[in-house]
């Protein structure tokens, strides 16, 4: 008997000191409610909105007159068709890349015509002579494909008195 009453004795103190524990736990995670804070006043002021100043109202203005032409507009006139300029005659620039050969020249000294040589273009030949390309193939209806192929051999007329 003595052992159920000591094991009653000791299950007792045990239980307060596992309580204990959980207080004291308990009390350290956080779970324990917060103080409350003090209450705050919020005091209100009332103001008046100012009324806004009415804005005057601009006085409509009347729409523009649409004015009459006195006359209508002449009819509009075409342009009448550009003057072909033709530059002046051949100067010999002196021989360069593309336009090596030799020209022939007339009495007073001016080219008339010029003997392509290997490695010449159509192109240089007009830059020597100081004569626009187009005026060039038009003084030489000989010379195909925009002057694309001369040959070694062709005659190349300077003498803008003379096409063809």
């Amino acid at each position: 008997m003595q052992r159920s009453g000591g094991g009653a004795a000791a299950s007792a103190p045990l239980t307060v000191a596992v309580g204990g524990a959980l207080a004291f736990v308990l009390a350290l995670s956080g779970c324990a409610p917060a103080p409350t804070p003090p209450p705050v006043t919020i005091i209100a002021t009332v103001t008046a909105t100012p009324e806004p100043e009415p804005t005057p109202t601009p006085a409509p203005v009347p729409p523009p007159v649409a004015e009459v032409p006195a006359e209508p507009a002449p009819a509009p006139v075409p342009n009448a068709p550009a003057p072909v300029v033709e530059p002046g005659p051949a100067y010999d620039l002196g021989a360069r890349d593309g336009a090596n050969g030799t020209p022939v020249v007339d009495g007073s000294g001016m080219p008339t015509s010029y003997t392509v040589v290997a490695g010449d273009s159509f192109f240089d030949i007009a830059q020597r002579f100081d004569l626009p390309q187009q005026q060039l193939l038009r003084m030489n209806a000989q010379v195909h494909d925009f002057g694309e192929n001369v040959y070694i051999g062709d005659v190349i007329n300077l003498d803008w008195t003379k096409t063809g």
